[in-house]
Formats: structure tokens, sequence, C-alpha cells
């Protein structure tokens, strides 16, 4: 799984702090406050971090008591909270929130297109869009695209199973130091292995990527 662009956690975001739903204001119709989702993507990214409840908390200046609460969605945490989150997770904040609003019949279940919360970008050569409702299954979808010449440098090995298939383009990629070559309609997957990648060729490529369990 590629690793992501942290440069975005200064982007733009709403500046209220919010500790319940019922507080949201209510001029803010395009973002959504699910707690269940929050708090199962917070819980998710910081046991693959191998990041502690208690020093979680520690991190935001917040009980023990409260942090868990918002990971099993009874409390929400503040803007302010989910800003130190986001940096110490390498995420943008925006990951944290969706972009329209959410029919409560698909909540937890569907992912609209025009839903999707996006990391990375153009300019890294790597921007990821994630097709799961959340972080809180056994494993994560992400539709990836990796701009011509993107590469990861270094090898990376990591306590998981991955997958990928690709919809168009070239990819090459590296299993425990054997490059194999891809092309549209082709497909991977290693488990705790060292892995690289690149985009080698004269086009975007396009993947769907699943990690297990969830990394981000």
């Amino acid at each position: 799984m590629p690793a992501w662009d942290n440069t975005a956690t200064n982007a733009p975001n709403p500046v209220f702090a919010i500790e319940t739903c019922n507080q949201m204001p209510q001029d803010l119709p395009d973002r959504t406050c699910e707690h269940h989702s929050v708090g199962a993507d917070i819980r998710a990214m910081r046991k693959s971090r191998g990041i502690k409840l208690v020093d979680l908390a520690a991190t935001l200046g917040r009980s023990t008591g409260f942090v868990s609460q918002i990971e099993r969605g009874v409390s929400q945490p503040s803007i302010n909270d989910l800003r130190k989150i986001a940096a110490l997770f390498g995420v943008p904040i925006s990951f944290f929130f969706n972009e329209t609003p959410t029919d409560p019949n698909e909540a937890r279940h569907i992912v609209r297109s025009a839903g999707r919360r996006q990391l990375g970008s153009v300019e890294a050569g790597l921007v990821e869009k994630l097709l799961s409702p959340d972080l809180g299954g056994a494993f994560e979808i992400i539709l990836s695209e990796f701009a011509v010449g993107a590469t990861l440098e270094e090898p990376q090995k990591r306590g998981t199973e991955e997958a990928g298939y690709v919809i168009s383009g070239t990819f090459q990629i590296e299993i425990s130091g054997i490059w194999h070559r891809l092309y549209q309609g082709d497909s991977f997957r290693f488990a705790n292995e060292s892995y690289r990648w690149r985009n080698a060729g004269d086009q975007p490529v396009v993947m769907v990527w699943v990690i297990a369990p969830p990394v981000y």
C-alpha cells in the first residue's frame, strides 16, 4: 500500500469546535457528523500504528475515558482534537469528514462516488480515495491513481495482507525482491512481505487496493 502525502493537514477546514453532533452549526449541511464512523476510523488507525489509548489521550490532552468514548461513538471529538489526531496519524483532517450528505439508510454500508474521502495529491504523484464506508472492518478498499513517474523508493514491510487489481495502465511492483509488471486486468496479493512500486509507463495507473487490517 503506498504511503500518502501528509502535507495537507493544513488544508482549509471548519474552525468551530464540537463535542456532540447536536452542537454542529446548521449552516454546514455538506459535512456529516457520524460518531461511529469517525470513532471506528480513529480506533483502526491508532491500532495499526501501535499507539496505546493512553498515549493518544496524552497527545490530545484528554482523559483516557473520553478518548475511549470517542472511539466507541459515544462522544464526538472537537475540531482541535481532529487536527491533533490527523497530525499524529499523518492524514489530512478532511479525511474525517464526508463531503456530501449521507442517507441514514446507507451510512456504514454504502459509499457514493461523490462522497469518497481522499488522501494524497496530484502534485505528490498519488491520489487515493477510500471506497470503504469506514476503517472499522477487517479490511479497507482504496482506489489509487499513480501519476506517471510516481515511485515508492524504499521497500516497506508491515503485518498486513494486501491485494490489488489494475483497472488501467501498466504497474510495476516488487514483492520480496522480485519485480513484476502488471497490465490492465492483472492482480496481485502478498502478506507480510516487503514491497515497493513504480509507474514507469506513459499514462496514469488506476488500481483498487485492498488491505487487511486497515492501516489508514
